[in-house]
């Protein structure tokens, strides 16, 4: 199912819904002046009377979520970059969240603030946070309207062009890439960029390109391709890295029993 989402702050216009066991799911993509910072806009909600357990696998963002639970309560939660599986995740029963996922890049030109201390973990914002309140939950269009402008209005004019070409090789390569050659392209060391990556994001650059390898095989996965699409050494290696990070075997994913992999079943939808 599709919904067409009219809104000159986000591009293209598009979101996407899965359902399953009281589960649905929407996304957009931000529009071309934000696509360096925002990879997409969603919301995830629990409509049925039980919690749904899930299983939550390292993507190579963080997330900004605004969380609306069956009391009316409201929280604002930022998660650092996942580097491992998190097993028995909850979506509470009636309850509803709305999310921005930033590429990294937005850290420093966006937060304006490492993320270093929150690696595999989050932390809860305060409620008034880039002026977000519970009635932005209303709707989704006007939660990403409202969610584009506070983000443009933080941009500075002024971005460092190596970071910028940094983060375009690693994404366009889908982390297949050594730090070698993109010290290379970039023209910074890799001692340099290695700094850069754990002060600002608390992991090596090493790392992050491996996540985002295993989240590119997710796509591959999804479909039913359970042998190396992108730089892997072997089957085995191949096998090895996505149980590491996400606990179970190519094939295990694959069958995504009752859709416990969130990021599994929204990739369906694409």
């Amino acid at each position: 199912m599709v919904f067409k989402i009219k809104s000159t702050l986000v591009s293209e216009d598009y979101s996407k819904q899965t359902m399953t066991s009281g589960i649905y799911y929407k996304q957009v993509k931000p529009d071309e002046s934000l696509s360096d910072f925002v990879e997409s806009f969603w919301m995830l909600g629990n409509d049925s009377g039980n919690d749904k357990e899930t299983v939550g696998l390292p993507d190579g963002r963080i997330d900004l979520f605004f969380i609306k639970s069956d009391d009316q309560s409201f929280k604002i939660v930022l998660l650092g970059l996942g580097t491992q599986y998190h097993a028995e995740g909850i979506i509470p029963a009636e309850s509803l969240r709305f999310a921005v996922s930033f590429k990294l890049l937005a850290v420093e030109y966006v937060f304006h603030e490492t993320i270093s201390d929150i690696v595999d973990k989050g932390k809860i914002l305060s409620h008034d946070f880039w002026d977000m309140n519970l009635d932005d939950l209303d709707s989704f269009e006007s939660f990403c309207e409202k969610a584009s402008h506070q983000i443009k209005s933080r941009i500075p004019k002024e971005i460092d062009l190596r970071k910028s070409k940094l983060f375009d090789f690693i994404h366009n390569a889908h982390g297949s890439i050594t730090v070698k050659e993109l010290s290379e392209k970039v023209g910074w060391s890799s001692r340099q960029m290695n700094r850069y990556f754990n002060q600002q994001f608390g992991i090596s650059l090493k790392l992050f390109c491996n996540i985002l390898r295993f989240r590119a095989s997710l796509e591959h996965i999804v479909k039913g391709k359970l042998f190396p699409e992108l730089n892997f050494t072997d089957q085995t290696h191949f096998i090895k890295e996505i149980k590491k990070f996400s606990g179970v075997v190519p094939k295990e994913l694959f069958k995504n029993n009752n859709d416990r992999f969130i990021l599994l079943s929204s990739l369906k939808t694409e």
